[in-house]
């Protein structure tokens, strides 16, 4: 796989934004996951960047947020947060980007694209719970609990407003990948 520079660019450009949205961010008193608009900033990056781009700018947010620079929520960095209980939501946003930005590029509806940030944003529930209940020594149930069901209603809203968002951008601006 080849990138040319503008393509290392615009990822590093999304990662940044990711960075940047990752500090939108509000500790909840019920559970240790906080509320971010991190979810958002990946889901973004796949419908604007396509599902190799998009992928590519989460290992590279993943990358500078693992080596120690704060870019994770609430000014965070290092390999203890990747290996804490909320690190296997970080670690599904490569995953999360890539099928977004799949079901982009393949969507010709917005049926089958919002159907794609569905799948997206259960897999990523799915990988965090799982970490968290493995590091919490949790049941399934008890971390889906905790880390999911408080944030469902609040997810589907960013996936509205992804969508909303991505196209305004597409219309506007046409970055030659992705939805656009």
């Amino acid at each position: 796989m080849k990138l040319s520079i503008r393509d290392l660019i615009i990822c590093s450009l999304f990662a940044s934004i990711t960075a940047i949205l990752s500090q939108i961010s509000v500790p909840l008193p019920f559970t240790t996951v906080p509320l971010t608009m991190q979810v958002f900033a990946v889901m973004l990056c796949g419908m604007l960047l396509g599902s190799k781009l998009g992928f590519i700018s989460q290992i590279i947010y993943l990358a500078i947020g693992t080596i120690g620079i704060p870019v994770f929520a609430q000014m965070s960095g290092g390999p203890g947060v990747i290996l804490g209980p909320t690190g296997g939501f970080l670690l599904s946003f490569p995953i999360v980007s890539f099928i977004v930005g799949y079901f982009s590029n393949k969507g010709k509806s917005e049926f089958l694209v919002v159907a794609g940030m569905i799948v997206a944003l259960l897999t990523s529930y799915l990988i965090g719970t799982f970490q968290f209940c493995l590091i919490m020594n949790m049941s399934f149930i008890s971390g889906f609990m905790a880390c999911v069901l408080p944030f469902i209603v609040i997810d589907i809203i960013k996936i509205g407003l992804v969508y909303v968002v991505g196209m305004s951008v597409c219309k506007r601006v046409n970055l030659g990948f992705g939805k656009c």
